[in-house]
């Protein structure tokens, strides 16, 4: 049974903060360069893990880009996993919570897997679909 929202979860617009985060424009455009198009299924987060992580030789471009990952991978989990939509976190930057009552703070995540690739995308999302 889905956890209800509370507080300020209550005043997001669900539909308009998902199209909003669904944007990714930089991740979309490093994703198209490599012939890649960001559907917003599960799939695409594992073509995502595939690419050659460019990014990370611009210092400038790496923080964004980073962003929008979490945004995707956030996207993808709000679209396609029941129970799941975009709360605020505690420091006002959006965060999913599961039909569990598990939060994940995907800004985070987009971070680790820009600077590192790991966890994979891919990966979280199943983590997420577990529950």
């Amino acid at each position: 049974m889905p956890v209800p929202p509370t507080g300020a979860e209550r005043d997001y617009d669900a539909d308009g903060v998902t199209e909003l985060l669904a944007e990714c424009p930089l991740l979309r455009e490093r994703a198209a360069d490599q012939g890649v198009v960001l559907s917003g299924d599960p799939e695409s987060l594992a073509l995502l893990d595939q690419l050659p992580p460019l990014w990370r030789e611009d210092p400038e471009e790496l923080p964004a880009l980073a962003t929008d990952a979490g945004l995707y991978l956030g996207t993808v989990i709000v679209r396609s996993l029941a129970g799941a939509r975009w709360v605020p976190g505690e420091d006002g930057r959006p965060e999913v919570a599961l039909a569990s009552g598990r939060r994940l703070d995907v800004g985070t995540r987009g971070r680790e897997w820009a600077e590192n690739g790991v966890p994979e995308l891919s990966r979280l999302y199943a983590e997420a679909a577990e529950g």
